[in-house]
C-alpha cells in the first residue's frame, strides 16, 4: 500500500513523512519541486501542485491514503481545487485522508469532509516549532522578546501532528473523526523559554513587550497586517482549544505527548551562539 503525502516539504508534512515511514510503510511525497526536497530515503518523491490537479492523476496510482493541506502556492492562499482532487483520489482507489486543518473553515477541508472517502480533519493547536522564530535573538544576544508573556498555550510537537495522521491514514476507526491535537502541558512564554535556556545550557534573558511594542516590531520586520491581526488576537485572548490540554496524542498512538522541554533538547543547536 502506498500513501500520498502533500505538503510533504513543510513542519507538519515532513513529519507525516517520517511517521509514516516509521511504520513501514511505503510514502511517496508530493512537492512542487523534488530536487530540493531533502526527504529520506526511501521516500519515493514526486513532482505535483495541488492547485493544478491534473498534476497528481499520477502521483495518485496505487494510493490508498491520502494527505492533504489546505493552502498552497507560494502565498498560501486557500486552495479552491479539493472538489476535483478528491474525485480523483476517489478514482484512484483511495480509502482514507487526513487534512490538516488551516485554522478555521476552507474550501479543501469542506471537500475532504464532504468527499465520501474514510476522512480525518487534524486539528493541531501552536507548533513547537514555533519557538524557532527566537533562534536569531537567543544566539545573538541571549534575549527573547515576546508579549503577552504569561499566556497559556498547549503547544504540540510537530512528530505528534505527524503520528496522528499517519495512524489515522493507516488504520480504521479514525473515519469522521476531528483531532484535535496538543501537547502534554499549558506552558506560558516564560516556561518555554526556561526549558531552551535549559537545552542550550545558557541563560535567556525574557523581556515583555507591551502590545504597542510587538506592533511596532512586526510591521518593521514586514510582517503582514492579517497575519498581525491573527496573532494579536490569539495571544491576548488565546481561545480555550489553544490552552487545554487533550490526551488525543495517547488515545490515537497509544503512547503519551512529547514534552515542550523534549523538543527543545533535540533543537537545542539552533539556539545557541556559533551554532
Amino acid at each position: 500500500m502506498t500513501t500520498l503525502v502533500t505538503g510533504a516539504t513543510g513542519t507538519v508534512g515532513r513529519r507525516v513523512v517520517e511517521q509514516l515511514l516509521e511504520r513501514g510503510e511505503h510514502v511517496r511525497a508530493l512537492t512542487r519541486d523534488p530536487a530540493r526536497a531533502e526527504l529520506p530515503a526511501g521516500v519515493e518523491v514526486v513532482r505535483g501542485d495541488l492547485e493544478d490537479p491534473a498534476s497528481l492523476e499520477s502521483a495518485l496510482d496505487g494510493v490508498t491514503g491520502l494527505h492533504l493541506i489546505t493552502f498552497g502556492g507560494a502565498l498560501f492562499a486557500p486552495l479552491e481545487t479539493g472538489e476535483e482532487i478528491l474525485a480523483l483520489a476517489r478514482k484512484a482507489g483511495v480509502r482514507r485522508v487526513t487534512v490538516l486543518n488551516g485554522g478555521g473553515e476552507t474550501p479543501m477541508e469542506a471537500a475532504v469532509r464532504a468527499s465520501g472517502l474514510a476522512w480525518t480533519v487534524v486539528m493541531p493547536v501552536e507548533f513547537m516549532a514555533n519557538a524557532l522564530e527566537w533562534a536569531p535573538g537567543v544566539k545573538a544576544e541571549s534575549v527573547v522578546r515576546e508579549p503577552f508573556v504569561g499566556r497559556l498555550s498547549a503547544m504540540v510537537h510537530e512528530a505528534d501532528i505527524g503520528a496522528v495522521a499517519a495512524v489515522a491514514l493507516t488504520e480504521d476507526g479514525h473515519g469522521g473523526q476531528v483531532y484535535l491535537i496538543t501537547g502534554p502541558q499549558a506552558l506560558t512564554v516564560g516556561d518555554k523559554v526556561a526549558a531552551v535556556a535549559a537545552a542550550r545550557g545558557a541563560d535567556i534573558e525574557l523581556v515583555g513587550l507591551t502590545e504597542e511594542q510587538a506592533l511596532e516590531s512586526w510591521r518593521a520586520n514586514g510582517m503582514p497586517e492579517d497575519v498581525i491581526g491573527f496573532l494579536i488576537g490569539v495571544y491576548r485572548d488565546t481561545p480555550p482549544e489553544g490552552r487545554t490540554v487533550t490526551d488525543t496524542v495517547r488515545k490515537v498512538t497509544g503512547r503519551p505527548a512529547r514534552t515542550f522541554a523534549q523538543w527543545a533538547d533535540e533543537h537545542a543547536e539552533h539556539f545557541r551562539a556559533g551554532a
